[in-house]
C-alpha cells in the first residue's frame, strides 16, 4: 500500500524550530522527487521545498529560503524539512507529496502521492 506520512508539527513560538519528517512505504522512493506543501486556512496550497531524487538538489519557495532545510535519507525512505526561524506566517498544515521531479514551479497538481498533513502552528 502506497503510503506518505507526515510528523514533527506542533506548537512552536516566533524564533523557534521544528523538524518535519515524511516517511514513505509502498513505492520505490528513490526514483521519486518528494516536495512539502503547506496551506493556511483559507489559502491556496502552496509549494514550500522540494528535493530531487539522485543528486538530491533542493528548491525553496522565496519566503523560506535562508530558513528551511530540505533533506533525505532513501536508507530510511524519509524526507526531513528543517524550519529554523519559524514565523506566525508559517502556520499551516504541512503536506509531504511525490511526484518524478520537482519542475521549474512547485505545483500541486504534479505531485502523484500526498500524506495526510501536519499542522504547524507558530504563535506566542
Amino acid at each position: 500500500q502506497l503510503q506518505l506520512v507526515e510528523s514533527g508539527g506542533g506548537l512552536v513560538q516566533p524564533g523557534g524550530s521544528l523538524r518535519l519528517s515524511c516517511v514513505a512505504s509502498g513505492f520505490t522512493f528513490d526514483y521519486y522527487a518528494i516536495g512539502w506543501f503547506r496551506q493556511a486556512p483559507g489559502q491556496e496550497r502552496e509549494g514550500v521545498s522540494c528535493i530531487s531524487y539522485g543528486t538530491g538538489g533542493s528548491k525553496y519557495v522565496d519566503s523560506v529560503k535562508g530558513r528551511f532545510t530540505i533533506s533525505r535519507d532513501n536508507a530510511e525512505n524519509t524526507v526531513y524539512l528543517q524550519m529554523n526561524s519559524l514565523k506566525p506566517e508559517d502556520t499551516a498544515v504541512y503536506y509531504c507529496a511525490a511526484s518524478g521531479s520537482c519542475g521549474s514551479i512547485m505545483r500541486a497538481n504534479d505531485y502523484d502521492y500526498w500524506g495526510q498533513g501536519t499542522q504547524v502552528t507558530v504563535s506566542s
